[in-house]
């Protein structure tokens, strides 16, 4: 599948803004330009953008009933009532638990965590969990990451005597649960300033406005930020305004002193003397978090992240890498299998989404599968599992095209759903399958259109080879963290040559080590290539290339050298 190359082409009034941002700070035009593509025209924005500062999250008291909330958290504690901190299994619930009970745990010796089982129960929150909570004697619940649909669980619980306080960060129904508080910016009535909060950083606000209520200091909850950032990096969550505010925050705190549960993930994953990375969480932390709830229970990943003993969070990140190993096969295995019913597909062309099922692939991996279907197709898909009684799915999406909203028209055939734009998941009775198929597979028909299934990048700026140095990389540094909507950047070369020293790596040799030169510098510039062997000879022959990539620092043996990442060759012009 041939990609796409977009590239950026600033207007009249960009570059103006770009070179009177350069002029003022004395920064190099392309990372101005940069700036000025990220909405940053004054030198206060840029460095407020370079350096966020604490002081400018939002008050938690303007997210609708967070005065509620405070209040009935301060009673139960006042009163020593028997507290719950309920979260989803994956990365998002199971460190909004941890932060939860983290800060409150000094203030009560009745606190208890939860985290559902994900074959037994099921996302969110469920009747088992309400039952624990009765036959516990506990009378309020704090439920992180999940709730806002819960309507008849929440009945259910109220006839029990349990209240509940639910802080989530997923798309509300019009009919909101019949909780005590419901904390989420993304409620029609909310003019809280912020609205793409991960689960945990809402479980953060809640935190944040009973510290204000009691006038407790801050800095006791700023020790808690790694968490935040941990989530926001593993949920795809923007990292804009708050969440970069927290995010910043959360990766100084976790490079410079993490709690012992997550310097047990970092050793384990051979992470430690590097600069952890948003990067870094999502591909090497998030994942084996993740595969606790995948694989067994997300119960051992609260634990993991609440040990206070050295040789407890060793064991237990031990045991959560063994799960992420495990799941790696497993992965592989059912992406296989799937690929294979694809291959089977008559006219794979003209279809415009991919649904998938069998019964037997295991509920904790089919998520990924459909990332992995999506990267491949590039097209939106559906990957489907039997659970107990019901099929049970995950769902993952193209650009452009959002697929919750495509599950929800779907809502009559279905019994449970929810997420986000690109990622959502759901539940449905074995008779109605055909029937969801179909709708879907007509929508993604009628809504996507041909560009939407094309591999595209997007490139932020063309740079000569000679540009790259150790100052200009400093500089897009300071743009850090990166991600979701503050993407790291992407730079084109154009008619780049092998230095002569190129060469095929890799067990397989299907990766290129790349030593490259173009007409302005004979002094070569590193670069890997994964993946791109099939355009070996041509780079051999000496002919002129183009290169799209992002730029790495490379460390090795305590010598740091700048890397291009290639993310795509094109032996053509473009």
């Amino acid at each position: 599948m041939i990609t796409k190359w977009n590239f950026q082409t600033p207007t009249e009034e960009e570059l103006h803004k770009r070179d009177k941002l350069a002029s003022e700070l004395g920064l190099s035009p392309v990372v101005c330009l940069l700036l000025v593509q990220r909405g940053l025209t004054t030198v206060e924005e840029v460095k407020k953008f370079f350096k966020p500062s604490l002081n400018d999250l939002h008050d938690p008291f303007l997210m609708p009933d967070m005065e509620k909330a405070v209040k009935r958290l301060n009673k139960a504690l006042g009163n020593k009532e028997k507290i719950l901190i309920y979260g989803d299994y994956d990365v998002d619930g199971t460190t909004a638990v941890s932060l939860v009970y983290k800060y409150l745990r000094p203030y009560s010796s009745t606190l208890d965590f939860y985290i559902p089982d994900r074959y037994d129960e099921g996302y969110g929150i469920s009747y088992k969990g309400i039952n624990y909570a009765q036959e516990n004697g506990i009378t309020l619940v704090i439920s992180l990451d999940c709730g806002i649909k819960a309507i008849e669980k929440i009945e259910y619980a109220k006839q029990l005597g349990i209240d509940f306080i639910i802080c989530d960060h997923h798309m509300p129904d019009d009919t909101l649960p019949d909780a005590v508080a419901v904390l989420d910016a993304k409620r029609v009535d909310s003019v809280y300033p912020y609205e793409h909060l991960s689960g945990c950083g809402v479980g953060f606000k809640f935190m944040q406005a009973f510290a204000k209520s009691n006038n407790f200091p801050f800095a006791d909850l700023e020790k808690l930020l790694e968490l935040t950032a941990v989530s926001i990096a593993s949920d795809i969550v923007p990292i804009t305004g708050e969440n970069r505010i927290l995010a910043y925050y959360g990766l100084k705190q976790l490079n410079s002193n993490p709690s012992l549960g997550l310097k047990g993930i970092i050793d384990i994953c051979g992470l430690s003397g590097k600069e952890i990375t948003i990067s870094d969480i999502v591909f090497k932390i998030g994942p084996r978090i993740n595969a606790s709830g995948r694989m067994m229970n997300g119960k051992e990943a609260v634990e993991l992240l609440l040990a206070k003993d050295v040789d407890v969070a060793r064991e237990k990140s031990e045991s959560i890498n063994q799960y992420n190993e495990e799941r790696r096969e497993l992965d592989k295995k059912i992406t296989d299998e799937a690929n294979a019913i694809i291959d089977e597909f008559q006219n794979m062309e003209d279809r415009k989404a991919i649904i998938v099922y069998n019964p037997g692939w295991h509920k904790g991996v089919i998520g990924i599968v459909a990332s992995r279907l999506t990267e491949k197709y590039y097209r939106p898909a559906v990957v489907l599992t039997k659970s107990s009684e019901l099929i049970t799915g995950s769902a993952r999406s193209v650009t452009g095209f959002d697929i919750y909203k495509a599950i929800e028209s779907c809502r009559d055939l279905l019994e449970n759903f929810g997420g986000h734009t690109y990622a959502a998941g759901l539940s449905l009775k074995e008779e109605n399958l055909e029937a969801f198929t179909q709708r879907f597979l007509k929508l993604a028909a009628d809504e996507i259109i041909p560009e939407q299934m094309t591999p595209q990048i997007d490139i932020d700026a063309v740079l000569d080879l000679q540009d790259i140095n150790s100052k200009f990389m400093s500089e897009l540094k300071k743009m850090n963290p990166f991600g979701p909507d503050n993407q790291k950047p992407v730079f084109c070369s154009l008619g780049v040559k092998d230095y002569g020293t190129s060469k095929l790596v890799g067990k397989d040799l299907e990766h290129i080590k790349l030593e490259l030169i173009d007409d302005k510098s004979n002094t070569p510039i590193h670069g890997i290539a994964f993946g791109m062997r099939q355009h070996n000879t041509h780079i051999k022959n000496m002919k002129p290339f183009n290169i799209c990539y992002t730029i790495e620092e490379n460390t090795y043996n305590g010598n740091t050298s700048l890397q291009l990442m290639v993310k795509d060759i094109k032996e053509n012009d473009i």
